[in-house]
Order: C-alpha cells, then sequence, then structure tokens
C-alpha cells in the first residue's frame, strides 16, 4: 500500500493554526484553502510533486503521517501484545537474545519474532548488532509506570465500542457498552443509583483511577505549595491516591475525601492500612444532589468535571462554591482541550472517550474558567504544568465577601 500527499504548498508561513486569525480576509484565506485542497487532491499533482526534488520530502513526510493515523490500531495493539507478555520488564536490566526472551514468553517462535521485529519498528524496542533486543525509546518509560500499563489494557474496553464509530456518535449502540459498564456511576439517574453502588461495583475504576493518579498528582503537587492551607476538600477523590501524598509533604494537612459510598468505604480501608486515618477521613454522597462537607479552605477536582455534562458540572461548580470558607481556594486540573501542542489529545482521544463512558466531553480552558466563573469563584488563572497533556491546572478562589 501507498500513501501520497501533494503537499508543498501547505507549509506557507499563512497555514492557519487552529484558533488563529490569518493575516488576510478570512474569505481570501479560505479561498486560497479551497485552492490548496484541490490541487493536493488531483493524482496528477500528487504524483508530480512525488518526484520533484523540492517537495518530494514533504510528499513523504505527510504520506508516513497519514499512514500512521491509519495504523495506529495496529500499532497500539502491538503494544498492548508486549505489555501483556510483559516485555518491557523483561529487559529493564539490560538487552537479551530472542531464545533467552522465548524461554520466558510463551509465544511460538514466529509469533515472538513478528512482535519484535514490530515492536521495533515503532521504537519500543530496539535491535542490537548482535541480535539482542534492548528497550527502546518509548518502551524505556513503561518499566515499572503501572499508570501507563493499566491504561494501556484498560483500552480493550475502549477499542470494543469504537468497533462502529458511526454507531456511537449516532448513540446506537447495541446492548451494553464496555466503557459504560466500566464507569458504572456514568448511568446516572437509572438503577442502580451512583449512591447505591457497592464497593464491589466500583472496585475496577477505583483501582484503575488509584494507578494512574499519579499521572496528575505530580503535575498539582509540583505546581502549588499547600503550605498556608490546613484542610483540604478533595471532591471526588477516589481511595485517596492524592491526599495520601499530599499528607506525607504537608503534615498540616487535615483531607476529607468525598465520592459515592462505595468509593468511601474503599478509600478508608486503603487509608487505615496507610496508617493516615488521623489526617484522612472520606465520606459517602452525591457530589451533584446536597451539600458538601463544609469548612475547608481549599478544594481540589481531580480530573471529574470532564466526565459529566455541563449541567451537572454547573451543579457540581456551585456546590464546591458554597462548601468553601469564604477566601478558599479551588484546585481544577485534568486534560484540556485545545492544550497547545496537544489538541489530538483533548478533540480526538477524549472527545471519543468520553463519548464511549456515555457522558461528559473535553473542554478548553477559556470553557471551564467560564463555568468557575458563573459558579462564583474570582481570581482564575492557569498554573504552569510541565507535562500539559497529563493535565492542566486552574487555580481561583471564593470571594472573601460572597453571595451563595
Amino acid at each position: 500500500m501507498q500513501i501520497q500527499i501533494g503537499h508543498c504548498i501547505t507549509m506557507l508561513p499563512f497555514e492557519r493554526v487552529s484558533g488563529d486569525t490569518p493575516p488576510s480576509s478570512h474569505s481570501l484565506f479560505d479561498a486560497f484553502v479551497d485552492w490548496r485542497n484541490s490541487l493536493i487532491a488531483s493524482s496528477r499533482f500528487q504524483r508530480w510533486a512525488a518526484r520533484f526534488p523540492f517537495t518530494r520530502w514533504i510528499v513523504r513526510k505527510q504520506a508516513a503521517s497519514l499512514f500512521d493515523v491509519m495504523a495506529g490500531f495496529v500499532y497500539s495493539q502491538i503494544l498492548l501484545a508486549c505489555v501483556r507478555v510483559n516485555i518491557f520488564e523483561l529487559l529493564a536490566d539490560g538487552a537479551l537474545s530472542k531464545a533467552d526472551l522465548q524461554k520466558q514468553i510463551a509465544l511460538p517462535e514466529s509469533g515472538l519474532s513478528r512482535l519484535l521485529d514490530a515492536a521495533v519498528a515503532i521504537r519500543l524496542l530496539t535491535k542490537r548488532k548482535n541480535g539482542h533486543y534492548a528497550l527502546g525509546m518509548l518502551g524505556a518509560p513503561l518499566v515499572g509506570n503501572r499508570a501507563l500499563l493499566d491504561m494501556i489494557i484498560h483500552h480493550g474496553d475502549f477499542y470494543r465500542d469504537l468497533q462502529d464509530p458511526l454507531a456511537l456518535l449516532r448513540g446506537d449502540v447495541t446492548g451494553k457498552a464496555a466503557m459504560a459498564e466500566y464507569w458504572p456511576y456514568i448511568n446516572g439517574e437509572k438503577d442502580p443509583s451512583p449512591e447505591s453502588l457497592s464497593a464491589q461495583r466500583v472496585a475496577d475504576y477505583s483501582r484503575l483511577m488509584a494507578h494512574t493518579q499519579p499521572l496528575v498528582t505530580a503535575e498539582v503537587i509540583d505546581s502549588y505549595s499547600f503550605a498556608k492551607h490546613k484542610h483540604l476538600l478533595d471532591i471526588g477523590g477516589g481511595q485517596g491516591a492524592f491526599v495520601s501524598q499530599l499528607v506525607e509533604l504537608y503534615p498540616q494537612l487535615q483531607c476529607t475525601i468525598f465520592d459515592l459510598p462505595g468509593v468511601a468505604e474503599l478509600a478508608n480501608t486503603h487509608i487505615n492500612k496507610l496508617g493516615l486515618s488521623n489526617k484522612i477521613n472520606a465520606l459517602g454522597g452525591n457530589f451533584f444532589q446536597g451539600e458538601l462537607p463544609k469548612g475547608a479552605d481549599i478544594a481540589t477536582l481531580i480530573r471529574v468535571i470532564f466526565d459529566h455534562d455541563d449541567s451537572r458540572v454547573s451543579i457540581l461548580l456551585r456546590n464546591v462554591f458554597n462548601a468553601l470558607e469564604p477566601g478558599a481556594s479551588l484546585i481544577l486540573a485534568e486534560p484540556m482541550a485545545g492544550t497547545p501542542g496537544q489538541e489530538a489529545m483533548g478533540d480526538a482521544y477524549f472527545g471519543f472517550y468520553l463519548l464511549a463512558m456515555g457522558r461528559g466531553r473535553p473542554r478548553t480552558q477559556a470553557e471551564i474558567s467560564a463555568m468557575l466563573q458563573a459558579a462564583g469563584f474570582e481570581s482564575i488563572s492557569l498554573l504552569p504544568s510541565a507535562i500539559p497533556l497529563n493535565a492542566q491546572i486552574l487555580h481561583c478562589k471564593k470571594p472573601v465577601f460572597s453571595v451563595s
């Protein structure tokens, strides 16, 4: 299969970037883009551009990019296969021969060879001159990375729901969607209600959240000092992965987790095992209904609101506002749409992931800021984030003098 894209003029300096205003009028710019695209669509132009020395490298680059989009599912399945046979851990201490790997991986020789060659091709592994295999640039970060490994395995459910993307977009997926089943609280007011979900029913997704929480936790801890705060309310805090790390760094903090009753039960069990019950307490309830625990001088929403639709988020933010002391802070952290350099993460990946879940959507920083302001918060600012792909972080405050 060969993919060719005549793309010799798409890199002109006035190529529009999402959200940018073209230097000329919109009508002239759009007319140019239409002309350019019609030219690129011409098979005759594609053949010429692929052979012309000054455009050939652009065509090859764009052809490779388009092929990667088309083949992305295959690459992800190669990654999943590597995770399932534990190949990154096997190579953590250094390169091994195929014969050594064969002793530890339950695959036929031909299947292992094909997997190893594929993993090398997508830079998960490298192959030495002596024929031994070692970790590649993309495989090395996976060693011991429980968060990413769990997410890779979890994507099996996601891919099941993506078998027919148009059916997913129409909302007519037959039977129970795998993702909606995995995240049972998304059922909303349907039976069983979120509050009635047992600890056993919420255990799988709570475990995944606890394992993947460090991806966002590190960003928040590095971006904001909790030294001046005394009482933190972590809404939707799961089993306490975030606050248990926080109280080790800030001994003055008392933390309250508020989550579904089944999740709170798991959280208190986990907290007791850590010996932190004198610092952390988990309470159960529904943060869309009734009041949240009061008295905190800071609240956190870590990867919470993008799971829910706008009306629910508006209710939640207002409930958080009412629960906080005057002058208290709110930290909201999650992957956001429109993140510079990570646009595909927002509208493409999370756009479809949240659709498969059954509710929620990725939002831009501006959209979330507007919702915070509508709830009554002020002084909304974006905190620095080392890896915005993991999360962008907003800080805001409840006014000292406000009307609830």
